[in-house]
């Protein structure tokens, strides 16, 4: 790689971040809602809501698929008594749900909902509400929601999630240093202990974590790790099967690692082997985190896999030439073939990174607006660290360039006839050959800010794989904003005339949208004749129109449920005026379409 070669690399870096932020932009001005972290998005009774009579069930409904456990509803009565009857489930088998019954006899007053469930992204997520009966009680208990998992144990989860990320990039990064870039016996002795380091970091990582999990998901404290019980229900879940998959996964690289050690080169065999099990350790991370729940997911799986390997090779591989550059020995120094190797291989690593960076920057912000979330402000750094990051990489480029261009310049004079060191380039003892010592000091300090800014990029991914989605962040503050105890419907009335002069040739369609906002809606019409009475009609088809973000039209599928048409299925991804179009057919050959227009709330 010659500087003019290395100068091209730091333009195309360049032009990486720009496109970075063209897309970024781009994508973000007609985002759709996804989901991540389950959010509530509704329940029966509401919030605040006061009844005349004592209900027999509470339900919850969230925007997304959640898993349930013996504790997650919990009702008080006005004494702080529980009143619930049975253990939570899902409301006609719909996962997006949570009921439980109460006991029967329940007197006035208000009444606290606590809720506690775990998302499909494997998070725990809990919050609280009250309803009364009668009216509301004088004074009434906190709703303040309790912590969805147990301080302790959500530390030293979080800890082994760092160990564990650690341990992936210096497994994959230095294995694949080493087949890719320095494929001799010298690399193995050299890159053993940190190729070792990474392994058994992610082993005992992996191992605590499925201890953990049980007590994770059923809010438990440490004491619960080793219940057999709790670690059988564990193994049944999403979380656990990952968790164990990747076990296994890493005793055979153990395997694999021993088979290698017995043959001078590496094999096509272990080579395809090694990137298989990558591949594997990778997919361990994506079924069980954001990219597991929402929009898109066998895309977001996939470009989070790659997003995880790349990161692996770029900055694992990182680690493995700072080691070599301080650790090979005299007599068998790292080639500058690794090197140039290396280079291009984190070039590669880095458009990866940005593609796929850029998608999941779309998927879990949605809106420029998202910023403003704590996932928003945690992508912004990592965002400008991975620009520090890449700042350093392009000096490192330069110093391989000059070391490179040394070698160049002696094959030159050799092919002349000249000296194999030329005296401007004296032999100053460096162990990699007459190269002057400050380009390679140069390259090991560059590297060592690339592997430091590194480390910090790899901490923050953790934490923003552990944050609660813009989106989703948004759309809890959306429906944390709501006032408790007022009705949150959409009531529209649609006049319709089939020309017909009969009892129902003409009337109107009252639409009832609960909550009338972005995300799930329930939707309730009630077909009125030209006397303002409930009439029976033979269909009735509803859709709606976002003209302005060039959405639908969406069929809200309505079921007759004899005496008014009904659905529980509209989701309506973005706020904003949308344009409702109602199709009355009153006989086999007379219908109408009529439109309104009806503002979505967030």
């Amino acid at each position: 790689m010659t500087p003019r070669q290395v100068h091209h690399g730091g333009r195309t870096i360049s032009a990486l971040l720009t496109l970075i932020a063209v897309a970024v932009g781009a994508l973000l001005a007609g985002a759709a809602p996804a989901c991540a972290h389950a959010v509530l998005t509704g329940s029966d009774p509401r919030d605040g809501s006061v009844l005349k009579a004592a209900p027999k069930q509470i339900t919850t409904t969230f925007d997304e698929s959640v898993s349930l456990v013996e504790n997650s509803l919990r009702v008080l009565g006005p004494d702080g008594r529980p009143v619930t009857a049975g253990n939570p489930h899902h409301a006609g088998g719909r996962g997006n749900t949570a009921r439980v019954a109460l006991t029967g006899g329940l007197g006035e007053g208000t009444y606290t909902v606590s809720w506690r469930v775990v998302s499909a992204d494997a998070h725990a997520v809990s919050g609280a509400f009250t309803f009364s009966v009668g009216e509301p009680s004088r004074t009434s208990g906190s709703t303040a929601a309790a912590p969805a998992v147990d301080p302790a144990v959500e530390a030293l989860y979080g800890v082994c999630r760092y160990v564990a990320y650690g341990g992936l990039a210096l497994l994959i990064g230095i294995a694949v240093f080493v087949l890719a870039c320095w494929p001799s016996a010298t690399s193995v002795r050299v890159l053993r202990r940190p190729l070792v380091i990474g392994w058994w970091a992610l082993l005992a990582s992996t191992g605590v974590m499925v201890l953990l999990r049980g007590p994770f998901d059923e809010d438990e404290g440490l004491g619960s790790v080793l219940d057999p019980g709790l670690l059988l229900r564990t193994v049944g879940t999403r979380p656990g099967v990952a968790l164990s998959a990747r076990l296994v996964l890493l005793l055979v690289v153990a395997a694999l690692v021993r088979l290698r050690q017995r043959e001078p080169e590496p094999t096509r065999g272990v080579v395809a082997a090694g990137g298989v099990l990558s591949l594997g350790l990778a997919v361990t991370w994506a079924v069980a985190e954001h990219a597991s729940a929402g929009i898109q997911v066998p895309v977001a799986v996939s470009s989070a896999v790659l997003h995880l390997l790349a990161m692996a090779v770029w900055l694992g591989g990182l680690v493995a030439l700072l080691v070599a550059l301080y650790r090979a020995p005299a007599n068998d120094p790292l080639p500058h073939a690794a090197v140039t190797r290396f280079s291009r291989l984190a070039l590669a690593s880095v458009a990866t990174l940005a593609a796929t960076g850029v998608y999941q920057s779309w998927r879990g912000l949605g809106s420029w607006e998202a910023f403003t979330t704590g996932y928003g402000r945690i992508l912004a750094f990592k965002i400008w660290a991975v620009m520090l990051m890449l700042l350093a990489a392009s000096y490192s480029r330069r110093w391989t360039g000059r070391l490179l261009d040394v070698r160049r310049k002696e094959r030159v004079l050799l092919a002349a006839g000249g000296e194999a060191s030329p005296p401007s380039l004296p032999d100053d003892g460096d162990p990699a050959g007459p190269v002057p010592q400050s380009s390679w000091n140069g390259l090991r300090r560059s590297v060592l800010a690339e592997v430091t800014v590194g480390v910090v990029v790899l901490v923050v991914t953790t934490v923003l794989t552990g944050t609660q989605t813009g989106r989703a962040a948004e759309e809890s503050a959306a429906t944390a904003s709501r006032v408790p105890g007022q009705p949150d419907v959409n009531l529209t009335l649609i006049p319709y005339d089939t020309g017909e002069k009969n009892l129902v040739g003409r009337g109107k369609v009252q639409v009832a949208l609960e909550p009338g906002r972005v995300g799930r809606n329930v939707v309730e019409a009630i077909v009125y004749g030209a006397d303002d009475s409930p009439v029976a009609i033979p269909e009735l088809r509803l859709t709606f129109t976002h003209h302005g973000r060039d959405i639908g039209p969406l069929d809200a599928r309505l079921a007759d449920e004899r005496g008014y048409w009904g659905t529980d299925a509209l989701n309506l991804p973005v706020a904003g005026t949308w344009t409702m179009k109602a199709t009355v057919r009153v006989s086999d050959v007379d219908q109408v379409t009529v439109s309104k227009t009806v503002t979505i709330g967030r």
